[in-house]
């Protein structure tokens, strides 16, 4: 094993200790001594990690000045810095418990400070419209540690509590309408019960609801356009373009601060060429891009998965893997080449990093085409309950899934970056 294949094994592993040693601490009470611990700690990195591959003072230093822009095809800060977005998708509140999972398990604050202790710097947060109105919550266990501090309190009201955390601890938050109802991802922006003007409602008492809390960097409109939806047809009934239009208009009215992040359809562009993923394709907005009000605020965000979600018929081509990379070049990344917009990739995940599997040849591959071509993330999932994708998490809720953690450290910095309003 490499020397940094070493050095990433034994972080992610003295992270786990960590996280097991504090829970150990809440739940048997036993004393415990931070100053000999710390040191026990520092003797054994210094030791064990050469000297030259500890982070510099400027790495350890580097500060994001919020509230983020985009900047032809990068994301900037309030400084005109680049701003790489890395993180994990921690679902839940669009499911039947309005809250995030896990919380039968886990002190939701130490989940927050072990996703930032990986270095990961955004959450993308899923919700249902449903479940914000709703009146109760349910999955979590109250007599965990601060999961106290949620007792009584509302899905929209349990939200306040993360978002509150996260950025305590450095965390920032892309807020994702994943779903209308609390059950399934519609085809559109409305159905299932739900209108259009209920999705936008909900996004624009978001907007205000968060306003003055930076580190809320945006909306993700809808998770996953599919089916009837369309882009660039100028059908208002499935015409996805036309309607993230509207949706982002309304939000920058309350909020011009916000990123509006615009997801792909699946099908129904005039002249796609390409086969896509639910949401993937993108191909449309060089012909049809998205115009909003507000200049530079615009970040499409494509989705991708490996033949372990479903076996898409490029997974079987003759010419497979060589053919992932002039997929993405044409799905998404022109964008980035073009200087259209930036690009996010809102989802992409697999329970296979092994490099014989289709699933583990696509994944490595796609970690190493966001890492040459520095695009931001938010991997799918940080959850383990994810049945098709599995998570980073362990089916305890504690445990690192260490091969596939290993894999996304080629993507996130030696030291996490803090972020600070302005």
């Amino acid at each position: 094993m490499r020397l940094n294949q070493r050095i990433d094994c034994f972080v992610n592993r003295l992270r786990e200790f960590l996280i097991r040693s504090i829970l150990h601490r809440h739940l048997s009470r036993k004393p415990f001594y931070p100053i000999l611990f710390v040191a026990a700690i520092a003797a054994i990195l210094f030791n064990f990690i050469a000297p030259e591959s500890l982070p510099s003072v400027a790495q350890m230093t580097v500060r994001i000045q919020l509230p983020l822009s985009t900047r032809g095809s990068e994301i900037v800060d309030a400084a005109g810095q680049p701003v790489l977005l890395r993180g994990v998708n921690w679902f839940g509140l669009e499911t039947e418990t309005n809250s995030p999972h896990g919380l039968w398990a886990r002190d939701y604050k130490e989940m927050l400070g072990q996703i930032k202790g990986l270095g990961y710097n955004v959450i993308r947060l899923p919700y249902s419209v449903q479940g914000l109105r709703a009146a109760e919550v349910s999955g979590i266990n109250f007599a965990i540690g601060s999961n106290q501090e949620l007792q009584g309190k509302k899905p929209i009201e349990v939200m306040d509590a993360v978002i509150q955390e996260a950025g305590q601890q450095g965390l920032m938050v892309l807020l994702d309408s994943h779903r209308l109802n609390n059950q399934r991802i519609p085809e559109l922006w409305y159905g299932d019960g739900f209108t259009e003007e209920d999705w936008i409602s909900t996004w624009t008492m978001l907007a205000e609801r968060y306003k003055n809390q930076p580190h809320v960097i945006g909306a993700d409109l809808k998770n996953e356009p599919h089916g009837k939806a369309s882009w660039g047809t100028g059908d208002r009934a499935t015409d996805w373009r036309l309607a993230a239009e509207r949706a982002g208009n309304a939000i920058l009215k309350v909020n011009r601060n916000w990123l509006i992040v615009v997801e792909g359809v699946e099908n129904n562009v005039p002249g796609q060429r390409l086969k896509h993923w639910m949401g993937g394709n993108l191909e449309g907005v060089k012909r049809f891009p998205v115009r909003l009000a507000v200049q530079n605020r615009v970040v499409y965000s494509p989705h991708e998965y490996g033949a372990g979600v479903f076996q898409q018929p490029w997974f079987s081509a003759i010419d497979f893997p060589r053919n992932l990379t002039t997929r993405w070049e044409q799905g998404f990344f022109y964008i980035v080449r073009q200087k259209i917009a930036p690009i996010f990739v809102g989802e992409f995940g697999g329970r296979q990093v092994d490099e014989k599997s289709k699933e583990g040849i696509w994944q490595r591959r796609f970690v190493d085409y966001l890492k040459r071509n520095q695009l931001g993330f938010a991997y799918w999932s940080w959850n383990p309950n994810s049945q098709d994708t599995g998570g980073i998490l362990q089916d305890d809720w504690v445990a690192i899934d260490q091969p596939k953690q290993q894999l996304l450290n080629q993507l996130l910095p030696v030291q996490p970056m803090q972020t600070q309003a302005r």
